[in-house]
């Protein structure tokens, strides 16, 4: 697998940067739509003081509301309505106000289930949370897969297929034995799974329904989620032998900025600039799995495990703490978190870094089939032509062959 893709790193990694800046931005803009506060209390006075369906439309749209007129009213006699007006008190309590405490967290609850979500009956997250997920995640996620494939797709039928450019030798060099390819491919095999499980639990119900049914979705997505959750096991796993294995190969080095400055010869087959057992456009590769895979792991053992962690939380506090968003005029990040909330934006982190890891190994599928002659070859049968290999490792074939001259002639 010969990568000459430093410009598609280059590219990923600025759509992490960015990705990062959009959902921040998201969570800490409110919602684009304005609501006048005047037109919101007029509509109170007709109801005599209760809240409208102005008041739950603008705050299911992220907007921010004065609600002390509902805050305080959780049963006070002294503040209340008389018995007989209209919104009087039940007894001193009615059931609004006592649900009005435990929203604000002025009620002393408890609960006779375990578990720190328990005692937080009413969460105002949630809508959020579901506009964040389908107008920001979803939405942009799903273009930037499509854009991928789109972009590779014209580059192939503009640039076609690198080929050896070389006579080719007859000669195979060893280049991944079994315990390599075995790595690689319960890692490429599990990351598949968990691709197509985590588009089916993003996409299927406003998608697949349509399709196949609810209850056929619902059987399917069920399975979906089983799988992904039990092969995210094997991923972990193929991950950190893929690191074990070959870290020792990634280490950035000057042969590596040569090989940027030329691109490693996409756009020229007469270019091979030298390079070892890895050149510079597969150790970006690498090191980004290394880096997302820390992302979705991390947040998917917080999936899997939940309401363990308290991470956003103290995340938000110190970004707030920095002034960044409010030298851009933009209000801090919501804290403090509770349990649910934590898990909505683990989440919402989780599919980000989902999307991106998607984004990258579609291109990294690409160069090492339809994108490069030979590629294929190191990860198939673990055998490379020698003039592949002349071409795009030639430090590493000249180390090998210096070694024990390890060739075989072509079947």
């Amino acid at each position: 697998m010969s990568m000459r893709d430093s410009g598609f790193g280059a590219f990923l990694a600025l759509i992490v940067v960015g990705v990062i800046v959009a959902i921040v931005f998201a969570i800490a803009t409110p919602g684009s739509d304005s609501v006048d506060p005047e037109t919101l209390v007029a509509a109170r006075d007709a109801t005599g003081g209760a809240q409208t369906r102005e008041d739950i439309m603008a705050r299911q749209r992220g907007l921010t509301i004065d609600d002390s007129f509902r805050r305080g009213a959780t049963g006070d006699p002294d503040r209340a309505a008389a018995a007989t007006g209209q919104l009087g008190t039940l007894g001193g309590v009615s059931d609004a106000e006592m649900w009005r405490a435990l929203r604000y967290g002025s009620a002393s609850t408890s609960a006779s289930s375990g578990g720190p979500a328990a005692t937080v009956l009413i969460q105002d997250g949630g809508m959020s949370w579901l506009l964040l997920r389908d107008k920001v995640i979803a939405k942009w996620g799903g273009w930037l897969l499509l854009g991928m494939i789109a972009v590779l797709a014209i580059f192939y039928a503009l640039r076609g297929r690198v080929p050896i450019a070389g006579e080719k030798t007859g000669n195979l060099i060893l280049r991944f034995g079994g315990l390599d390819r075995f790595c690689h491919w319960l890692t490429a095999g599990s990351f598949i799974l968990l691709a197509i499980t985590g588009l089916v639990s993003m996409y299927g119900r406003p998608y697949l329904i349509a399709i196949m049914g609810k209850e056929a979705h619902a059987d399917f997505a069920q399975w979906s989620k089983i799988i992904h959750n039990n092969i995210s096991f094997a991923f972990m796993l193929g991950v950190a032998l893929i690191f074990l294995k070959w870290v020792r190969f990634n280490i950035p080095n000057w042969n590596d900025v040569r090989w940027m400055i030329v691109l490693g010869g996409l756009f020229d087959d007469s270019i091979h600039p030298p390079a070892g057992k890895f050149n510079a456009g597969q150790k970006i590769i690498f090191w980004s799995v290394m880096l997302m895979s820390i992302g979705v792991i991390g947040t998917g053992f917080g999936l899997l495990l939940p309401f363990r962690f308290e991470v956003f939380g103290d995340a938000f506090a110190w970004f707030n703490g920095l002034g960044v968003l409010s030298w851009l005029g933009l209000g801090d990040l919501p804290t403090p978190l509770s349990p649910q909330e934590e898990m909505q934006y683990t989440q919402l982190v989780h599919a980000g870094f989902g999307f991106l890891f998607m984004a990258m190994i579609i291109g990294h599928i690409y160069i090492g089939t339809l994108g490069m002659e030979g590629a294929f070859d190191a990860m198939g049968s673990g055998y490379v032509e020698e003039q592949w290999a002349r071409e795009h490792h030639s430090i590493w074939l000249d180390e090998v062959q210096a070694k024990d001259g390890a060739t075989r002639p072509a079947e």
